[in-house]
């Protein structure tokens, strides 16, 4: 009894202290965010910082009501969202496809893998001209350009976690008379989820830097054609303003991500 007591007591300990922990971290974090904020603000107006090179706070609060007055933020705002996810969903149906294919087939990962690896280490910028000219410019370019960014690695990530699962558990199906696809149903998809969901969490910010590198050659519409142009119309405050909605737009999205995590996590605690 005594030893039970003292391990609760020092469970309560650890809670306790690492909620502490967690509230004083937060803490910093949102000081050190402000206060980034107000030091860059405080140089711009005494002059020791630049704004026309480097804007500040005020500047991106002028340039977000101009261009809201102007109906033009949401448009662009709403462009690459869509463009971002159709991006992602691409990439995560695509490449779980294939690594289940290069899972099952072994002549095929045999074959393509060492490709895969090229295509992977190659510069995502360089392509993007190439789709330009084989597909023109619009949403289905940039669209293609996002995929490219994240498809190869994304592939090759999920294919090597497939071939670490779990040997024992794979034996047992085997051993109980199960096939092949008994073993990706049971044993390979079913452990490979949290692997799959990290591997989301890395898609989502590589599609969205294949996008905005999209929209710097072949795009009308979205935050990065807006970086392009205020950059060679001289309009930092927009270009800085673009830069920042990306910003939310990548935490927003690995938000979403992380609080499915979470929600699949739950269930499983529920389940067991």
């Amino acid at each position: 009894m005594e030893k039970n007591n003292q391990r609760s007591f020092r469970q309560i300990q650890y809670e306790k202290k690492w909620r502490r922990d967690k509230i004083v971290n937060r803490s910093i974090q949102v000081l050190a965010f402000f206060a980034f904020f107000i030091q860059w603000e405080v140089t711009t107006a005494l002059g020791f910082v630049d704004s026309f090179f480097f804007s500040s706070p005020s500047l991106i609060f002028k340039s977000l009501q101009t261009l809201t007055k102007n109906n033009h933020l949401l448009t662009h705002i709403r462009v690459t969202l869509l463009e971002v996810l159709f991006s992602f969903m691409l990439v995560v149906f695509i490449s779980l496809v294939i690594a289940v294919m290069f899972w099952y087939f072994d002549r095929l990962s045999t074959i393509f893998e060492p490709y895969l690896v090229i295509l992977n280490s190659l510069p995502k910028s360089a392509l993007a001209p190439l789709f330009i000219v084989w597909l023109g410019t619009g949403m289905k370019t940039i669209i293609v350009a996002g995929i490219s960014v994240a498809i190869f690695g994304s592939i090759i990530s999920l294919y090597t976690g497939f071939r670490q699962a779990d040997g024992g558990k794979i034996h047992l199906v085997y051993a109980l008379g199960g096939t092949k696809r008994d073993v990706l149903k049971k044993v390979i998809l079913p452990g490979s989820v949290p692997l799959i969901i990290s591997t989301m969490k890395v898609n989502i910010g590589l599609s969205l830097v294949g996008v905005v590198i999209g929209e710097f050659l072949a795009a009308r519409q979205g935050l990065g054609y807006l970086i392009i142009y205020g950059t060679q119309t001289f309009k930092m405050s927009m270009v800085i303003t673009s830069l920042v909605l990306l910003c939310l737009i990548a935490v927003l999205l690995f938000v979403i991500i992380d609080l499915f995590e979470r929600l699949i996590n739950r269930r499983k605690k529920s389940i067991h």
